[in-house]
C-alpha cells in the first residue's frame, strides 16, 4: 500500500498513547514478565492470515498481546545483566530517526544524519577522553563494535607484516596473536572468532579480574610477530578496570595493537571521582561500547573508535560506482562499520548528550555508581551476605554462604518480582549479580532492591 494509502496519523496516536501507559506502568509492576514465550505463541504465531489488518488495529493487537511478556527492563528497580533504560531525548530521537527512515551509510544522500552523527562523534571523542582525531562509528551493539575495532587491528597488523589481508586473505598469512584478560568479556573472542583470528592467549587475572601487566609482558615475550592485546574497562562481576598505564606500556614495548573493550566502564572517563579508573586508557588504539547500557539510549547504538582512520576505513570500506562519496566530508559513515545500510544509530545519542550535557552526563554515570556503592555496603551489613567484589563502579556480586543457597536466593528474588537481579558463576562460585545501569533509578529503587535481596534471604533460611 502507498504512503498515502494509509494515513500514518492513527496508527502513530495509538502508539504514541500506549507507549506512555507503559512507561506509566514501570514504577508499580512486577519487574518480570508474567507469561513465557510459549505462553504467548498463540497470539503470535499460526497461520499469516489472508486478510490484512488496519494500522492502528495492527498496534493496539501488539500492546494488548505483548505486555503480559514484557520485562520491565526500563524500571529503575531492573538490575539483571547490564542494560540500561533510555532517556527521553533519547527515546523521542529514536522514533523520529524511524520516521525520518534515512539510510544512513552515505553522507551524501543523507546529510543531516551524518552532521548529526559526526557531531555526536566529536562530543564523544572529547567527553571521554580519546584522541580527538580518531574515526567514530554507530554499530549495532558492542560486540561489533569490538569487532569493528579489532578489524582495524587486524588489517594495521598484517600490512605492517607486509602482508596483502585484502588481496590474499588470512590463509598463508603471519599469525596475529591475540591477548585477553582471563576474565574478558567472552564477545571479545566471538569477534575474534568472526574475524578469523583463532583462540586468544588468556593473561592471568588478580582478585578483582584484573589483567596482570607483568603476565602480560611473560607471555608476549614467549612468542614473535604481529599482536593483539585486548583490555576490559569494566568487568562483568566486579566492575573492575585493567590497569591501563601498565598494561599499553608493556604492549607498546612489544609493539602491539591494544583494543578495549569498554561496554559500559568506558564512560567512567566522563566523571571526574570515577577518572582514575580509566587513567591511561586514551593511549589505546581502539576502543569499543555501547550507549544503550551507561548513556541509556535506544538498543541498537555501539560505538567504535578508532585511532588509525587509514587501518578502519580499509578494513570497513568498499568503493563502487554507485556509491556517491561527498567530496567536502571526512568520509562516509559505511567506512566506519560494517553494514552499508542501517538507520541513524548516532542521532539517538546526539539527543542524549544534547539532553544532558557534560556535567548531566558525568552526574548521571557518578549516580549509578554511587547507587551500586550504596546496595553494596548495606547489604554487607546483613548477616549472611557476602560482598564478594570492590564496589567501585556499577557492578555487585553476592553470595550467601554455599551456592545451594545463593542460587535459592536469586530464584526467590526473580520470583518475587520486586527487583530484577541476575544470577552468575563468578571466581568458582555462584553468585547473585546486581548491575546498576538505568538513569532512573534513585535512591526508594535502592531500598527496595537492598529489603528484597535481604527478604530473599530470610525467607530461604525459614524454608530450609
Amino acid at each position: 500500500m502507498s504512503a498515502g494509502g494509509e494515513p500514518y496519523s492513527e496508527a502513530l496516536s495509538v502508539a504514541a498513547r500506549r507507549a506512555a501507559e507503559w512507561l506509566a506502568s514501570l514504577p508499580d509492576r512486577h519487574v518480570g514478565p508474567a507469561q513465557s514465550a510459549h505462553d504467548l505463541a498463540a497470539d503470535f504465531n499460526g497461520p499469516l492470515p489472508d486478510r490484512g489488518m488496519p494500522a492502528a488495529a495492527v498496534v493496539e493487537y501488539l500492546a494488548d498481546k505483548a505486555e503480559p511478556g514484557l520485562m520491565a527492563m526500563p524500571s529503575g528497580r531492573f538490575f539483571g545483566w547490564v542494560i540500561g533504560g533510555t532517556l527521553p531525548a533519547a527515546l523521542a530521537a529514536d522514533w523520529l530517526v524511524s520516521a525520518w527512515d534515512q539510510n544512513s551509510g552515505l553522507r551524501y544522500a543523507t546529510p543531516a544524519i551524518a552532521a548529526i552523527e559526526e557531531g555526536a562523534g566529536h562530543w564523544l571523542l572529547d567527553l571521554l577522553g580519546l584522541p580527538s582525531e580518531s574515526d567514530v562509528g554507530f554499530t549495532t551493539g558492542a560486540t561489533m563494535a569490538n569487532f569493528t575495532g579489532l578489524a582495524a587491528a587486524r588489517w594495521r597488523l598484517l600490512a605492517d607484516a607486509g602482508w596483502d589481508l585484502d588481496g590474499d586473505g588470512l590463509a598463508g598469512g603471519p599469525r596475529i596473536r591475540c591477548f585477553v584478560g582471563q576474565e574478558r568479556h567472552e564477545t571479545i573472542d566471538l569477534g575474534l572468532r568472526y574475524l578469523g583470528l583463532g583462540l586468544p592467549i588468556a593473561v592471568p587475572a588478580d582478585a578483582q579480574g584484573r589483567l596482570i601487566p607483568a603476565e602480560l609482558d611473560r607471555l608476549l615475550a614467549e612468542g614473535s610477530g604481529p599482536a593483539l592485546v585486548c583490555l576490559q574497562a569494566g568487568n562483568l562481576h566486579s566492575g573492575a578496570f585493567d590497569p591501563f598505564d601498565a598494561a599499553i606500556e608493556v604492549a607498546r614495548r612489544h609493539g602491539a595493537w591494544v583494543h578495549v573493550d569498554g561496554a559500559f566502564g568506558l564512560w567512567a572517563a566522563a566523571v571526574p571521582e570515577l577518572a582514575h579508573l580509566t587513567q591511561g586508557m586514551a593511549l589505546a588504539d581502539s576502543w569499543g561500547t555501547d550507549a544503550h547500557k551507561t548513556l541509556n539510549v535506544p538498543y541498537d547504538c555501539g560505538i567504535a573508535v578508532v585511532k588509525d582512520t587509514t587501518a578502519l576505513r580499509s578494513a570497513m570500506g568498499l568503493h563502487t560506482s554507485y556509491l556517491i562519496p561527498d567530496a567536502e566530508g571526512p568520509g562516509d559513515p559505511f567506512e566506519k562499520v560494517p553494514e552499508l545500510s542501517r538507520r541513524g544509530r548516532g542521532v539517538p545519542v546526539w539527543a542524549a548528550l544534547r539532553s544532558l550535557g557534560r556535567d548531566g552526563v558525568a552526574a548521571q554515570v557518578r549516580g549509578l555508581a554511587d547507587a551500586a556503592a550504596s546496595i553494596g555496603s548495606r547489604l554487607a551489613d546483613v548477616d549472611g551476605v557476602e560482598v564478594l567484589n570492590d564496589v567501585d563502579y556499577t557492578q555487585v556480586s553476592l553470595a550467601f554462604g554455599d551456592d545451594a543457597t545463593t542460587r535459592a536466593v536469586t530464584a526467590r528474588v526473580i520470583e518475587d518480582g520486586k527487583v530484577w537481579m541476575s544470577g552468575s558463576h563468578w571466581r568458582g562460585r555462584d553468585v547473585l549479580r546486581v548491575s546498576v545501569s538505568n538513569w532512573s533509578t534513585n535512591t526508594d529503587d535502592v531500598g527496595t532492591a537492598v529489603e528484597a535481596v535481604s527478604s530473599a534471604l530470610a525467607a530461604v533460611r525459614a524454608a530450609g
